[in-house]
């Protein structure tokens, strides 16, 4: 049985949870405080040294980091079409996996942090200004593709979603971003989609 090692509103933890149940595969959810300062624990620090959810266990291996999760779940247990292996798709995919970690991150998940954490070492102002600008670049990117990279949904689409659907909550509007509501809207149809506090 794998397990999962999260927080409920860990937009990372999030896109392991949308992931494996589009992929419809059982799992046990394993909460970990992180207001509580459980992931800092010397138990959680022993399944995961970088004190950091979300963290997955199948059998005896562990897997840490997001992005590495889904790309795991991805080769083990989904099909070519989530992460194809050819050397110019899998580079493609990469891409969108390294804007999730930068772009994204430095973006409306940093301003999210901020306005719903009360993390004060964020600089809001640049957060917000990196927030529009990757939303202005994702939405002229969609506006000539359905889905971030090919004709059908990939992990890419996965490791995107959450912090894009969450901006709102660190108070990026995104009625301004039409071509990227009309995507996330698409997420929301995949077979198996569940949600979390903060996406409607």
């Amino acid at each position: 049985m794998i397990k999962l090692y999260g927080h409920e509103l860990s937009g990372n933890s999030y896109k392991v949870q949308l992931f494996l149940s589009v992929l419809g595969i059982e799992y046990q959810y394993v909460r970990v405080d992180l207001m509580k300062g459980e992931h800092k624990q010397p138990e959680f620090l022993a399944i995961n040294p970088f004190g950091q959810v979300p963290t997955l266990v199948d059998d005896e291996l562990v897997i840490q980091d997001a992005q590495a999760i889904l790309t795991y779940l991805a080769r083990r247990y989904g099909d070519e079409n989530w992460l194809p292996t050819d050397a110019e798709s899998l580079s493609r995919i990469m891409r969108w996996l390294s804007t999730t970690t930068g772009e994204v991150r430095q973006g409306p998940e940093n301003a999210r942090l901020y306005y719903l954490f009360g993390v004060t070492n964020i600089n809001i102002e640049r957060a917000t200004t990196k927030a529009h600008q990757i939303l202005k670049l994702l939405n002229d990117h969609l506006e000539k593709h359905t889905w971030l990279e090919f004709e059908h949904p990939t992990i890419a689409d996965i490791a995107v979603f959450p912090y894009v659907a969450l901006a709102p909550d660190g108070k990026i509007p995104l009625e301004g971003y039409p071509e990227v509501v009309a995507w996330i809207n698409r997420v929301k149809t995949l077979p198996g989609f569940v949600s979390m506090a903060g996406i409607s």
